[in-house]
């Protein structure tokens, strides 16, 4: 993916606000673990960060608004978008298939904003291994199997059929945990959030992501 322009300077007073490199912010978990709700209010919370999202195949769930959680799409939709290479990663998941529309996450990174993957594993393998230096991969896990059995429950969204299958992806799922940079117990949300936090704004400050750092730092040597 490409670079922002180093050149382009909101306020010579403030190199700091040189359109900077974005990243990708890749999150999974089994569902029921957490994901979702820490990736949004990530999101909510740096106006830096936007939220990928996807195309799918399965229906809507109460509530859900195309374009807002989901691109909704006919199976010979999203195959279409397949054979017109117009998803950054793509799988088949519990029946259904999932995929990153790449238009719209190459356009964010050019302007130096961060995109946040609600992504499982396959999906986060494909853009890692497409964007690499770009790519930051956070696993979430539950504090216990049991703890996210009952948290599936409590969401009273699928059938109970619905709800041990995806019992069984999950434990497929973690067996993935260490393909990941960072992983997170989500006993407490408050906490996992916090070192959610603690992640992302590190990653931002590495120098590789940050192309105002060189000429800030010979202005600094210039004025000695």
């Amino acid at each position: 993916m490409a670079a922002p322009n180093p050149n382009k300077v909101l306020d010579p007073a403030k190199p700091w606000e040189t359109t900077r490199r974005g990243l990708l912010l890749l999150v999974s978990s089994p569902a029921g673990a957490g994901k979702t709700s820490l990736s949004r209010r990530l999101v909510a919370d740096y106006s830096d960060m936007i939220l990928s999202i996807s195309a799918t195949t399965r229906a809507p769930r109460p509530g859900e608004e195309e374009g807002r959680e989901y691109f909704f799409k006919t199976r010979e939709e999203f195959q279409a978008m397949v054979d017109a290479e117009d998803l950054l990663e793509w799988a088949e998941v519990n029946g259904n298939f999932y995929g990153t529309p790449k238009i719209p996450v190459m356009t964010a990174m050019e302007a130096g904003k961060d995109v946040l993957f609600d992504i499982d594993w396959q999906g986060a393998r494909q853009v890692a291994n497409k964007a690499s230096a770009d790519s930051v991969r956070v696993f979430v896990l539950p504090p216990s199997w049991s703890d996210l059995s009952r948290r599936l429950h409590a969401r009273a969204q699928d059938s109970h059929d619905i709800i041990n299958q995806r019992l069984a992806l999950g434990q497929r799922e973690i067996e993935h945990w260490n393909e990941y940079d960072y992983v997170i117990v989500n006993k407490d949300f408050d906490r996992a959030y916090a070192d959610l936090i603690h992640i992302y704004r590190s990653e931002r400050m590495k120098p590789g992501r940050n192309p105002w750092l060189p000429g800030f730092v010979r202005g600094l040597a210039e004025e000695n």
